[in-house]
C-alpha cells in the first residue's frame, strides 16, 4: 500500500506542475485549447492572473514531491496530509465556483491519494 500511496502521490505532484507550466508558460497559447468553455481573447488580459495562480500550483506540487522525499514515515505522511488536503480543497472549491468537471481531475485523484497514504500508515 505504501507503494500505491506514493504513486498516486507522486502523480497529484506532476499533474499539479502540469498546471504551473500551463498557467505560467502556456496560458495564451495551450490555455485556450484546455478551457474551450473561457472566450479566446480573455486568455491575454489574464495572463499575470494566471500565472499567479500557477505559483500556487508549483508550491502545492512542490509540497508533495517533499513529502515524497521524507525519510520518517510519520513526518512523510503528514507533509503529505497537509498538501493533498490543500489540493482537495482547492478542487472542490473550483469545482464549486467554476467548473464542476474540476473535481474528478484535480480533487478525486487527491482524495484517492489521501486515503493511500492514510491506508499506509
Amino acid at each position: 500500500m505504501l507503494y500505491l500511496a506514493k504513486i498516486l502521490v507522486g502523480l497529484v505532484a506532476v499533474e499539479h506542475v502540469y498546471i504551473l507550466w500551463l498557467e505560467m508558460f502556456a496560458w495564451t497559447t495551450r490555455g485556450p485549447k484546455t478551457f474551450r468553455s473561457l472566450p479566446k481573447h480573455i486568455f491575454e488580459p489574464t495572463k499575470v492572473l494566471a500565472a499567479n495562480q500557477g505559483l500556487y500550483n508549483g508550491f502545492l506540487a512542490a509540497g508533495l514531491i517533499w513529502s515524497l522525499l521524507i525519510s520518517d514515515p510519520v513526518w512523510s505522511a503528514n507533509v503529505a496530509y497537509f498538501f493533498l488536503g490543500c489540493v482537495v480543497v482547492a478542487g472542490i472549491y473550483c469545482a464549486l465556483t467554476a467548473q464542476k468537471s474540476i473535481f474528478f481531475v484535480q480533487a478525486l485523484p487527491a482524495i484517492l491519494a489521501l486515503l493511500a497514504v492514510w491506508a499506509a500508515h
